[in-house]
């Protein structure tokens, strides 16, 4: 009998002193919980608002995108220091932890973290846009997406890559916009009449489909060498159709060239020694041409 009387004693105790806290700090919390839901849908539509504007105003999509995300970072973290502040939570101790906590996760994710660094200046200083052509680290596709830490890229053959930012930013970066150039080049005899070839290539790229508009084909001599002369043809396409592009002008070239009679330079007498197949390393592997 004793020990349940022991017992009603302690649950009271307990119950008291959650009656206590309830009143004393009840209204105070359930006042902190109801600010904090109305600051996040605020910060939401600030955000969302931002981005819109931006986007009103022909701004970059990425760049709206962008500014949207850090308002909305900036102000979630106001938010939460002033909700600590309400529950009379100090945040002097929270934000010296913080401070270490970052120097740790610096030391411990420097790739990651210099992407995101890479990215914010690509943002920024935006050296291309969504819906460019690109050439950078020996690949070329249309920017499709710019994250913080991946650009995006989308090939010819519809195939995603993905570029780490921090190996685009410092980089030599061949920006096409919308379209690419298409360069050939085929050499013909010293003693061919050069203007009518050209006319003849010329004609034959011009019947060629889904060539720019904007963009005039270039065709001329492009170089000299022992007894002929280099014709060169520069042609803007769009960048997802290069290689069908490309093939489609030098079949039209070399079929325009056949049906006029024109022959290609033909280096008689020449030739190019191979190493034997006995001339293999222990790998199998044949060494390389010198």
């Amino acid at each position: 009998m004793d020990k349940v009387s022991d017992n009603i004693e302690t649950v009271s105790v307990w119950v008291n002193l959650l009656a206590d806290f309830a009143v004393e700090y009840g209204f105070q919390i359930l006042g902190a919980i109801v600010f904090l839901i109305f600051g996040l849908l605020v910060i939401n539509w600030i955000g969302n608002r931002l981005s819109g504007i931006a986007l009103a105003r022909n701004v970059d999509v990425t760049l709206s995108q962008f500014a949207g995300s850090a308002t909305k970072i900036i102000l979630v973290i106001l938010l939460i220091i002033i909700t600590l502040g309400n529950f009379g939570v100090s945040i002097a101790p929270l934000i010296a932890l913080a401070g270490a906590i970052s120097f740790g996760a610096t030391l411990a994710l420097q790739g990651p973290i210099s992407n995101f660094g890479a990215g914010i200046v690509i943002i920024l200083t935006r050296p291309f846009v969504v819906g460019n052509v690109i050439t950078v680290q020996g690949v070329s596709g249309v920017v499709d997406r710019i994250t913080l830490g991946i650009t995006f890229l989308t090939g010819e053959d519809h195939e995603q890559i993905a570029v780490p930012n921090r190996e685009i930013v410092g980089q030599v970066i061949v920006n096409s916009r919308e379209m690419r150039i298409v360069e050939s080049k085929f050499c013909v005899s010293a003693a061919v009449d050069i203007a009518p070839t050209i006319r003849v290539v010329e004609e034959a790229v011009a019947r060629v489909d889904g060539l720019s508009k904007e963009h005039q084909v270039q065709i001329g001599i492009q170089d000299f060498t022992y007894g002929g002369i280099i014709i060169g043809v520069r042609v803007w396409v769009p960048g997802l159709e290069y290689f069908q592009s490309r093939y489609a002008i030098n079949g039209a070239v070399f079929e325009a060239l056949k049906a006029n009679d024109i022959k290609l330079m033909e280096i008689a007498g020449a030739g190019l020694m191979l190493p034997s197949l006995e001339a293999a390393d222990s790998t199998g592997i044949s060494p390389p041409l010198r």
